[in-house]
């Protein structure tokens, strides 16, 4: 007889084997010739040598196969024995068009042009500035395409920052500590992330700082290498700050910065960084600037009439046409 342990790592036992063990039954299925038990996220198997060693290959293809898509029914276990060469194939590039599978095995993908260039973009260079309106997608597909590279082990962490700059208020002025007064300010970030990973194994990569969200202040003075680092809210970071947080590039490293250049909160438009490394970026190989507009907008079909308005005005007041 022969006994081997498989540990489920960073899965939740009772998503992977179902309540009350329901999806562990349906493995057992397959199985009739093994013992199979799970006590919390260890799973024992005894049982001929023949029937572990392939028992062990199957049940750490259906691993595998959860972690990508974050899902697992027993339709799906079905699938995966009796057509297995369906799920390898799904698994090894069926679904090349999505970036990444969220929770509940949601697909993230390029829905616009421009969403779709920055997907092509990255793949060729390592420097990537998306400048456009809100709801245009920037920073959910960038975070989406950092989500992936984690997960492919492309990089080894994910650092996510925002320049600590509010629209209309001021920081001091908000209640509690300093990690208290920057986590509402930095939500939308968390927001994205928990749309792509399971809440433990999002907690246990922000718990051991494979994925970090910080205020830009706090780059100052690291190397950052191996890792997929954004700077979100581009606009609002200084010429100073910006070139700082360039020069924080080290080997082996992406970095994406997404910003709306028509919404600078500094106190003078000038100072943004963004728009100097727009200026002086343009050209250089290995720099992708990708300009999104009111035809990428993802959300209520209302923003982009709304972002168009304020385009006309701010170019001589034209009036909104209807439709």
């Amino acid at each position: 007889m022969t006994e081997i342990v498989i540990f489920l790592e960073d899965i939740d036992p009772v998503v992977f084997l179902g309540t009350n063990n329901s999806l562990l039954d349906k493995i057992r299925s397959f199985f009739p010739k093994i013992k199979i038990l799970s006590r919390g996220n260890e799973i024992k198997c005894l049982g001929e040598k023949s029937e572990i060693t392939i028992f062990a290959e199957k049940f750490n293809g259906l691993i595998e196969y959860y972690q990508k898509f974050h899902r697992i029914d027993e339709q799906d276990i079905e699938k995966y024995f009796f057509d297995a060469e369906h799920m390898k194939s799904a698994s090894n590039g069926d679904f090349e068009q999505v970036i990444v599978f969220g929770i509940s095995g949601k697909p993230v993908r390029a829905r616009t042009v421009n969403q779709l260039l920055l997907v092509s973009d990255y793949k060729i260079n390592d420097l990537i500035i998306a400048d456009g309106p809100a709801g245009t997608g920037k920073t959910y597909t960038s975070i989406a395409l950092a989500v992936r590279a984690l997960k492919e082990r492309e990089v080894k962490k994910i650092v996510l920052t925002r320049p600590a700059v509010e629209a209309g208020e001021r920081l001091g002025f908000l209640p509690g500590d300093m990690k208290e007064k920057l986590d509402p300010y930095l939500q939308p970030l968390y927001d994205a992330l928990h749309d792509m990973l399971p809440f433990k194994k999002l907690e246990t990569w922000l718990e051991d700082g494979t994925i970090q969200i910080a205020p830009l202040a706090f780059m100052r003075g690291r190397t950052l290498e191996n890792a997929f680092v954004i700077l979100d809210e581009a606009q609002n970071a200084t010429i100073s700050q910006m070139k700082m947080f360039l020069t924080r590039m080290g080997v082996n490293s992406k970095f994406i910065m997404t910003g709306d250049s028509t919404q600078i909160d500094l106190p003078k438009k000038s100072e943004s960084g963004l728009l100097q490394a727009m200026q002086i970026l343009s050209g250089i190989e290995g720099v992708s600037i990708i300009k999104f507009d009111e035809r990428d907008i993802v959300r209520h079909k209302l923003v982009k009439k709304i972002v168009k308005a304020y385009e006309n005005e701010e170019n001589g007041g034209k009036s909104l046409q209807a439709g």
